[in-house]
């Protein structure tokens, strides 16, 4: 379907099929897209902020510029997707199901998101915001962390195994390290950040 620039604020499109359509700049402002199927869908520069998204299939999505401030992606499935430049500051990406990994989450606005527990392995982190996000327990191994600014972000028992330019990072010191795994598999001991370790 070609939903270019359509308007579907507080839509009810709970469980819709939008596989491989094109919502390029739609607006979804607090739609419900609770179990929807978004796989492979170009959202790129659309507006999904407030917009429950709870175990939406968002795999290969093309969500870049998106605005998802305030959006619910709690257990969505985000393999694959491309979240360059997306806003997701005050996301609830919370739960065990909910899959970021190798996500392109370049630039992305992180700041206060809850990813804790979220999988986020070989994700592309280089140069987010991820200021007071936590991302307790969160997979972040093999994550490239390339200019990530960890200001205030919960890193505990997250696992940073094989991350890459952890030491190439902004303000880690600043964050909270509490048997967190680093990239060697060591734990860290202290709360002393594994940036200073490598």
């Amino acid at each position: 379907a070609d939903l270019t620039r359509a308007d579907l604020t507080r839509a009810d499109l709970t469980r819709a099929d939008l596989s491989n359509a094109n919502l390029m700049g739609a607006d979804l402002t607090r739609a419900e897209l609770s179990n929807a199927r978004l796989s492979n869908a170009n959202l790129s520069v659309a507006f999904l902020s407030n917009a429950t998204l709870r175990g939406a299939n968002l795999s290969n999505a093309n969500l870049s510029n998106a605005d998802l401030s305030n959006a619910n992606l709690m257990g969505a499935d985000l393999s694959n997707a491309n979240l360059s430049n997306a806003d997701l500051s005050n996301a609830n990406l919370w739960g065990t199901n909910t899959n970021l990994s190798n996500a392109d989450l370049s630039n992305a606005f992180l700041s206060n998101a809850a990813l804790s527990n979220a999988n986020l392995m070989g994700a592309d982190l280089s140069n987010a915001n991820l200021w007071l996000t936590n991302l307790w327990g969160t997979n972040l191994s093999n994550a490239n962390l390339m200019g990530a600014d960890l200001w205030r972000a919960d890193l505990s028992s997250a696992d940073l195994r094989g991350a890459l330019h952890l030491n190439r990072t902004l303000d880690a010191d600043q964050a909270f390290w509490f048997e967190t795994t680093c990239p060697d598999g060591s734990m860290d001991i202290g709360g002393q950040p594994c940036s200073e370790i490598f």
